[in-house]
């Protein structure tokens, strides 16, 4: 095909795109006047800009069992300047204003409460800077995890937090996200050096300071904390810093089971005490394990198990392993088996990262509801033995998998589809769990953050106190609560 006849398609396509959207606003009725709407379009363009049915749906749900609620409009910004005119028209029409990335959430964090617009941000998708000296990278907010990382592969760097999807980085920064390798590297609150904020009224910070690069500061208050985990509550994020590692000499994995959870927990616990410098530390139960093993063609033990990472020299990796091997048979573990293979290696975390899939397996055309805590690790032990006795005398299928390396673990509840009643139990569990982990010194959530679905839980976890202080800074932020409103607190 011709480069001329590829730039007609090409027109045909953009103007056939435009012409649907000026049928649509025609058509369309919402809380969004007409005025808004022809300033909006005229902030980010034609093709930048929809309010088609399928859009407004697709934009206003997650990967949650939440309801989806559609936004009245979505935009494309492609600056921060956009951005920028986008909260300034929001806040002087007092239109709420949700940021959306890859909608990989779990909470309804992107749902539109009350109707306004969605900025989709995938189309901010440069890569700003990167560092081999100083170790960091600069993105903006339609990066994803895995693209940092093919994009700085050959310099021997990566940023290892991995929350399992492929998640947009912003999008991770701003639910504090964090997975399989926070046991050794830290969850995305560690790994922040500085963010770019658009504030409700279209003000732009840099939390740390403009172009501020260093590790560390002691320098006013601690913006960057703030707007980590704040779910596009106090504003929008249209760029961050984040920390980068060398890749390891050497990896090494392995995996071992056991007849108790008691078990394969104080394994896990004793590793971190003897100073292990493990990377990855999961927990699977014994229904994850036979899921893991129908959907991934493995023939491990279906039983609860472990399974661990080292990263370092080829020496230091297999003495790990080996260190590791002695506590696990200390506490009654079967074969302990580790490799260096990258095939091995790969085909072991692939079964792991695949769990979701696996779990949906067991109940073709179930819906899943996934629910998390985080408790000390003494705790936890506990706190899953409790979980899964709830689980079983409601009769109900949910397999727990964890990052117990860090006290956290994760259930994925199977639902028939249209069962309000076992909605309802499941749900009631889920709240049971989330009390159970604060009793128990914990977090209602350890790292899918809290959107609208455990505002209950968060209000029950810091007591009217801790709430009022964060109403305040909300209010202080965003005094229309135009920032993605319905989410993490009440007002």
């Amino acid at each position: 095909m011709s480069t001329w006849l590829r730039l007609l398609n090409s027109w045909k396509l953009q103007t056939r795109f435009t012409l649907l959207n000026h049928i649509n606003c025609i058509r369309y009725s919402s809380r969004i006047s007409d005025e808004l709407l022809d300033k909006a379009r005229s902030i980010v363009g034609d093709n930048n800009f929809t309010i088609s049915e399928a859009a407004r749906l697709l934009h206003g749900r997650d990967e949650s069992y939440h309801v989806p609620l559609p936004p009245d409009l979505i935009l494309f910004p492609t600056s921060t300047k956009q951005v920028s005119e986008i909260a300034k028209l929001c806040t002087i029409h007092k239109i709420p204003m949700i940021p959306f990335g890859t909608g990989t959430g779990l909470e309804g964090g992107v749902g539109a409460t009350r109707g306004g617009v969605t900025l989709n941000m995938t189309r901010m998708d440069q890569i700003l800077e990167v560092s081999t000296d100083d170790l960091f990278a600069t993105v903006r907010p339609g990066v994803t995890r895995s693209r940092l990382n093919n994009h700085i592969r050959d310099t021997g760097m990566w940023f290892p937090i991995d929350p399992g999807a492929d998640a947009s980085l912003c999008g991770m920064v701003v639910t504090s996200a964090s997975g399989t390798n926070a046991v050794r590297y830290g969850t995305m609150k560690e790994n922040v050096i500085n963010m770019e904020v658009v504030l409700a009224n279209g003000d732009v910070i840099n939390t740390s300071g403009t172009d501020c690069r260093a590790k560390k500061s002691s320098a006013g208050y601690n913006l960057t904390g703030l707007f980590v985990g704040c779910e596009g509550t106090l504003g929008i994020m249209t760029a961050a810093t984040l920390r980068l590692y060398g890749i390891p000499e050497s990896v090494s994995s392995a995996v071992c089971s056991f007849p108790s959870v008691y078990d394969a927990i104080s394994t896990a616990t004793m590793v971190i005490q003897a100073g292990i410098p493990v990377a990855r530390l999961e927990f699977l139960d014994d229904v994850m394990m036979s899921a893991c093993n129908k959907y991934s063609g493995l023939s491990y033990d279906e039983t609860a198990s472990l399974f661990l990472e080292f990263h370092g020299s080829s020496n230091s990796v297999e003495e790990q392993a080996e260190l590791a091997k002695e506590i696990a048979k200390d506490n009654n573990s079967g074969e302990f088996q580790w490799t260096t293979d990258p095939e091995e290696r790969s085909r072991l975390w692939k079964a792991r990262h695949d769990a979701l899939y696996a779990s949906k397996a067991l109940l073709p055309g179930c819906e899943v509801y996934i629910t998390d805590v985080c408790v000390p690790m003494s705790n936890l032990p506990d706190v899953i033995v409790k979980s899964k006795q709830a689980i079983s005398e409601s009769g109900c299928i949910a397999p727990i998998v964890g990052h117990v390396g860090d006290g956290n673990f994760h259930c994925c509840f199977l639902l028939k589809p249209g069962d309000n009643e076992e909605l309802k139990k499941v749900r009631e569990i889920a709240m049971w769990m989330g009390r159970l982990a604060i009793s128990a010194r914990g977090t209602c959530t350890g790292e899918h953050g809290v959107g609208r679905g455990k505002i209950q839980l968060v209000q029950e976890q810091y007591g009217e106190d801790g709430i009022s202080l964060m109403r305040n800074i909300k209010f202080a932020l965003d005094p229309d609560n135009i920032m993605n409103p319905g989410k993490v607190i009440t007002l």
